[in-house]
């Protein structure tokens, strides 16, 4: 069997449909996928929020907040994480390593730099001043990074860019169960994720639900429960219509089971610190 060509693979993805699904869960179709972004843009908000008011480990952003910082996003796709930073002030360079997403980045914030860049290559390949950043954000885009070696190399990849104290977010499945691993993606387990962070330099400071019913439940054993969520989205996967329609019914449910539990069988974003 050929390896997997990660980049090929992502190229092509984005040339046939640079939306929300083509940067999510591309099955589930583009209404769907619609309501998961609003748990996550209200997860990510409230996160950076707390930071700046010192809600995690103690260090207040002072008055200002974000405004000023000097962030880069990871992955940046269609630009959702950035459009998310600009809106809490901060001066933000959106990474990508594909073409596609460089010029759809391009088009939609022609006042911001983007750059074409692989996080998990050899650091001299990114054109960026190290330990010059307050916060780096690599959401939903880590476990694409199929190669272990790479993998382990976007971890100080990152941490390089950053300043001393600067803020790592990112999330993944971080399972309790063995690695599972399909050709473009990589559920690692929390123990290997956490090592590889520690490893870079980082404190881990906690982690908190993204999701827990919307999206799928790849840390858990159980196949009722695997089987029952497909049955419960599958009609997003027939037609657009039933998708925010599904989608619509499980959002206000959804938002009220993140803001409440502590950890999920889904995916979770983790907060580090740079020491």
């Amino acid at each position: 069997m050929p390896a997997f060509k990660s980049g090929e693979y992502w190229e092509s993805r984005l040339r046939e449909n640079y939306s929300l699904a083509g940067v999510g869960y591309l099955r589930l179709g583009r209404r769907y996928n619609e309501w998961m972004y609003r748990i996550r843009g209200e997860v990510f908000d409230r996160v950076l929020g707390e930071i700046a008011a010192g809600r995690w480990g103690g260090w207040n952003l002072g008055r200002e907040g974000w405004r000023g910082a000097e962030v880069i996003d990871v992955g940046a796709g269609t630009g959702f994480y950035m459009e998310r930073w600009i809106r809490f002030g901060a001066r933000v360079i959106g990474m990508d390593f594909t073409e596609a997403a460089i010029e759809g980045l391009s088009l939609r914030f022609p006042g911001a730099r983007v750059l074409r860049a692989d996080i998990g290559g050899i650091q001299s390949g990114i054109s960026l001043r190290q330990g010059s950043f307050h916060a780096i954000s690599a959401m939903d885009v880590l476990f694409h990074i199929v190669d272990d070696a790479s993998y382990a190399r976007a971890f100080h990849n990152i941490a390089a860019l950053l300043k001393p104290g600067g803020w790592f977010l990112w999330s993944d499945n971080f399972v309790h169960q063995e690695t599972h691993r399909v050709a473009h993606q990589v559920s690692r387990t929390l123990d290997e994720s956490v090592k590889r962070v520690e490893q870079a330099g980082f404190e881990i400071l906690g982690r908190v639900p993204m999701f827990v019913l919307m999206n799928y439940p790849a840390d858990s054993r159980s196949r009722l429960r695997r089987w029952g969520w497909t049955a419960l989205v599958s009609p997003a996967m027939v037609a657009e219509p039933l998708g925010w329609m599904v989608g619509g019914l499980l959002y206000p449910i959804e938002r009220w089971l993140v803001r409440r539990g502590e950890e999920s069988a889904s995916t979770e974003l983790m907060v580090c610190r740079k020491r």
